[in-house]
């Protein structure tokens, strides 16, 4: 069992191997060790590992998206050429070229592309959100999901389309603020239940799974009380989580909010850092641990519920994601964040492809995709822990 810098359990997942021996080290010695630089944050970072040369894989995921992108605007029913993908951006994007017939071009213009979009936006979201979650927690299983995040702005936004105040039902804008409320007291329940325990890993993860189910419950509740049969029919497809309802409107509203957010939590990439290693660690540093962790909670809860407000609840991205990216990049937030944002963007780009095609004409629900990905990668992570 490893021990954080003040002497008390640590969360070894959270961290590269070599970062734990050289943070015990700098424990016994009060030093940076031989062979490690020292990091942004003032711990320790793995020799050979620094920052700077861990730089790299940001540009080569930006690549990777990019033809992610590119390649989930050709997949579908309907499949596009590339001659015909390059005239309609060109058309759109007023570099010329001769425009396509109006269903091939609104075919591409007005459902592929602010689909695919949104999907690598909901993928960045939900990647960052359960990096800054497992941090912040200390605990390594932690996500919007598991935590009961997107229960809370699912039953939000619930309440809003089903009763409509002042017809907010009606606006996207609307909807994201009953998701935005939802999120926001579902985390305080959370809080508020762990106030007298702590942050202990364990109570953590059992506490989310009974203020998610509290919140599916609501939601239920609300749907068979007040919604007709279509309306009931129309919503717990959406629960599922499905990029077909993505148009240009909720993709604006995204990609305003996606990035400020990863903005926001990579200003805090140093306290993330030091969280990692306990609040009293962090606190020595000179971080304001309850200040950091409340806007880093509000962070996640604007994302999470602007998410799910437009695709509904995705499961599995935040959880899985941000293991796999300090995997190949190490722990520094710095780079980590980043990092997550372009791979969870990734992800669910191709996710949603999967579920255009596995099954067309039919479409599955994207939430069922990562699911079935998740359940097994979730599971390597619980043998990993020495959980399972």
């Amino acid at each position: 069992m490893s021990t954080d810098l003040a002497g008390r359990p640590g969360p070894t997942d959270l961290l590269h191997p070599a970062a734990r021996g050289s943070r015990s080290t700098a424990s016994t010695t009060g030093t940076t060790p031989p062979g490690a630089a020292a990091g942004t944050s003032g711990l320790p970072v793995p020799s050979g590992r620094t920052a700077p040369a861990r730089a790299w894989p940001v540009p080569a995921a930006l690549l990777v998206l990019a033809a992610s992108v590119a390649v989930g605007l050709r997949v579908g029913t309907a499949p596009v050429g590339w001659t015909d993908l390059a005239r309609v951006l060109g058309a759109h994007l007023g570099l010329g070229g001769e425009p396509l017939p109006p269903l091939t071009d609104s075919l591409v213009w007005d459902l592929r592309l602010p689909r695919v979009l949104m999907a690598a936006l909901v993928g960045a979201s939900l990647a960052v959100c359960g990096t800054v979650l497992q941090a912040v927690t200390r605990n390594a299983l932690a996500d919007p999901y598991l935590l009961g995040v997107s229960s809370g702005a699912s039953t939000g936004a619930v309440v809003v389309v089903v009763l409509p105040l002042a017809g907010a039902g009606a606006s996207a804008l609307g909807v994201t603020g009953g998701a935005l409320a939802g999120a926001l007291l579902s985390f305080a329940l959370l809080m508020a239940l762990l106030r007298r325990t702590g942050l202990d890993s364990g109570r953590i993860a059992l506490t989310g799974v009974v203020v998610g189910q509290l919140f599916t419950a609501l939601t239920s509740l609300v749907l068979m009380s007040s919604a007709d049969a279509d309306t009931t029919r129309a919503i717990t497809h959406w629960l599922l989580g499905s990029m077909a309802p993505a148009r240009w409107d909720a993709v604006v509203v995204c990609a305003i909010v996606t990035p400020l957010g990863l903005v926001a939590a990579w200003l805090c990439a140093n306290a993330l850092d030091a969280l990692a290693f306990g609040a009293d660690t962090a606190a020595s540093l000179g971080i304001g641990v309850p200040r950091t962790r409340a806007l880093l909670l509000v962070v996640t809860a604007v994302l999470t519920s602007v998410a799910v407000a437009t695709v509904g609840a995705i499961g599995f991205v935040g959880l899985i994601v941000p293991h796999g990216a300090r995997f190949l990049v190490g722990p520094s937030h710095r780079v980590l964040l980043p990092c997550a944002a372009l791979a969870g963007a990734v992800f669910l780009v191709w996710t949603d492809a999967l579920a255009r095609v596995a099954f067309a004409p039919r479409e599955v629900p994207v939430g069922v995709i990562t699911a079935l990905i998740g359940v097994p990668l979730f599971l390597v992570v619980l043998r990993r822990r020495g959980d399972l």
